[in-house]
């Protein structure tokens, strides 16, 4: 006999379409005829067994598999292993090499250097013995020249010193005379500087007086255009008194001619243009613009309507034939004072017979 869950059953019940809503049942049976749960359990054991061989042969396969990879690993590392000694061997050798090179260039060097240094001292002590000896001729050059400064400066110093004993010599000998020479020159430039002064003093004095006279003079000037400006004064205020009295009597002359015209404006115009001659002056300078001038005057009109008997109802030809009648003597008149002629379109004038 088979125990199964209640899952189990439903996993089954549903590729029927049935569902257990609520199930009780501790064992599950087959009827007889029916052994359903019989296969079932056959099935379930069936897929067990079949699951533990497939287990059992996946376990055998991953343990040869290992087996033969970590075969391979001990293979391929032994072989990793002995590359590496081999390329490291190698690279010790190639050190070794490079730097037994390296040792025999470093000792190389330091003799070259040690050869070099060698040879910059020879050629230091060389040059240091040419310079001593250069030095030594110098030394000797120099001392006699030297020797011949100091003769000469001596000579020099002899020479400066009987020179200056000469000219102490003169010195004494001339001082009295310069003496005397300087108190003279003395005298005589103090009565210079006296005679100058007395000179000076006359000219200030001279410039002082006149300096006053001109003082006075100029009093006398300013007091002088002192009075007339307030001369004029006085005469332009009596001026401006005479012009406002003036003004006041015309103002009153033409208030009482106002009052006796009645207020009336116009007429005091015309009676003050009448009395100052403005309408004379007028008339006078007409006179004068016209004068010299001869212009001529024509008239004429159209005098054939009042005999010709067509009035007023005789249309638009009447009016046309009196404008052609208007053409001829208004021609005429225009080339009489212009000297223009019509143009030839418009019609000609008669030639006038002389």
């Amino acid at each position: 006999m088979v125990l199964f869950s209640t899952e189990q059953v439903q996993l089954e019940l549903n590729q029927f379409g049935l569902l257990i809503y609520n199930a009780n049942v501790k064992q599950l049976v087959d009827v007889r005829g029916h052994e359903y749960f019989s296969y079932l359990g056959q099935k379930t054991q069936m897929e067990a067994a079949n699951q533990a061989r497939v287990d059992v042969a996946e376990a055998k396969m991953k343990g040869e598999i290992g087996s033969k990879l970590r075969d391979g690993q001990t293979l391929q590392n032994a072989a990793k292993i002995d590359a590496e000694t081999k390329i490291i061997a190698t690279q010790r050798q190639g050190e070794g090499k490079k730097e037994e090179i390296r040792v025999k260039t470093e000792v190389k060097i330091f003799e070259n250097e040690r050869e070099a240094e060698v040879a910059a001292a020879n050629s230091t002590l060389a040059s240091k013995k040419a310079e001593w000896a250069r030095q030594a001729q110098i030394a000797e050059v120099e001392a006699a020249k030297a020797v011949a400064i100091r003769e000469a400066e001596l000579q020099r110093e002899l020479e400066k010193r009987n020179a200056m004993t000469q000219t102490e010599k003169m010195k004494a000998n001339m001082l009295s005379r310069a003496a005397v020479e300087y108190e003279t020159k003395v005298q005589e430039a103090n009565a210079a500087f006296y005679e100058r002064q007395r000179t000076i003093d006359a000219v200030l004095y001279e410039r002082e007086k006149e300096a006053e006279g001109r003082k006075a003079a100029a009093d006398a000037a300013l007091y002088t255009r002192q009075q007339e400006a307030q001369a004029e004064l006085i005469t332009k205020q009596k001026e401006a008194e005479g012009l406002k009295a003036l003004a006041n009597a015309q103002a009153y002359h033409v208030k009482c001619l106002l009052e006796a015209l009645s207020g009336d404006y116009r007429a005091l115009r015309d009676y003050m243009m009448v009395n100052s001659g403005v309408y004379q002056e007028m008339a006078r300078i007409n006179a004068g613009a016209i004068q010299g001038l001869s212009p001529k005057i024509s008239m004429w009109t159209n005098g054939s309507e009042v005999g010709s008997g067509l009035g007023s109802g005789a249309g638009a030809m009447g009016q046309v034939a009196g404008l052609y009648k208007m053409l001829p003597p208004l021609l005429a008149t225009v080339q009489e004072q212009t000297g223009m002629l019509p143009p030839a379109w418009l019609g000609s004038l008669p030639e006038s017979s002389e």
